[in-house]
């Protein structure tokens, strides 16, 4: 489904990705794994057009990126869950979710991806009509996932979704995910620090570091790994 070779990505002079590679299969489940610094938010902003990638390549269900701009990606069926959630704090928590549905899929299939939303985050139902910027960081979190959810997305990537949260309600987060893949057979790409928690949900993973593919192989392949069981897993 995602294609990446040889990708070199920055801010202005500054070099961030530096030749990295990798696949995300149709219905996969995918982590990329590694410290602060490592590149892995640029490596979103990359796929979804909002850092201009210096050379590579990245190919979305056959289509090169290069010649999509990052406002028409979306309707490609990319879902970009941003670093820090990025909710519309004074909009309420259903004309987020409105927000979210706003590619050609959400508007057709809103009905329904409503009423999948609220079942995996039930809370959101209580709380639809409360401004999205009074809720609780763990409730934030649902609701931005929630918005990806209701592009109808082919691909969902989420970016850090456990940070600021608590472990019980970050291990909520992951057990969420882990049951929308299973139930919806949906295609997922997670940047993530908790490296233990990411690769156990995730079928396939990734280490970044400097910019750069350190590490991949299968979730039970990493996690015996002595560089990752060292470095990220603390054994």
């Amino acid at each position: 489904m995602l294609e990446i070779e040889e990708l070199h990505a920055g801010y202005g002079g500054t070099p961030v990705l530096k030749g990295v590679s990798l696949r995300v299969g149709q219905g996969e489940f995918v982590a990329v794994v590694g410290p602060n610094g490592a590149g892995k938010t640029t490596l979103f902003k990359a796929i979804s057009g909002t850092v201009a990638t210096r050379s590579g390549r990245i190919r979305f269900q056959g289509t090169d990126l290069a010649a999509v701009p990052a406002s028409r990606r979306a309707h490609l069926g990319i879902a970009h869950v941003p670093e820090g959630r990025q909710l519309f704090p004074s909009l309420t928590v259903m004309e987020n979710l409105e927000m979210g549905a706003s590619t050609e899929a959400g508007r057709r299939d809103w009905a329904r991806n409503l009423d999948r939303v609220l079942a995996w985050f039930p809370i959101l139902a209580e709380r639809r009509s409360q401004l999205a910027g009074t809720l609780s960081g763990g409730q934030q979190q649902m609701v931005a996932v929630a918005r990806g959810l209701a592009s109808s997305p082919h691909l969902l990537m989420l970016d850090e979704p456990s940070m600021g949260l608590a472990p019980a309600v970050a291990e909520f987060i992951f057990e969420r995910l882990a049951e929308i893949h299973r139930e919806a057979g949906l295609t997922i790409l997670l940047v993530e620090q908790r490296v233990a928690e990411a690769l156990e949900s995730a079928d396939r993973g990734y280490v970044l570091e400097a910019g750069r593919i350190a590490l991949e192989g299968t979730h039970a392949e990493l996690r015996r790994d002595d560089r990752v069981r060292q470095a990220y897993l603390g054994m």
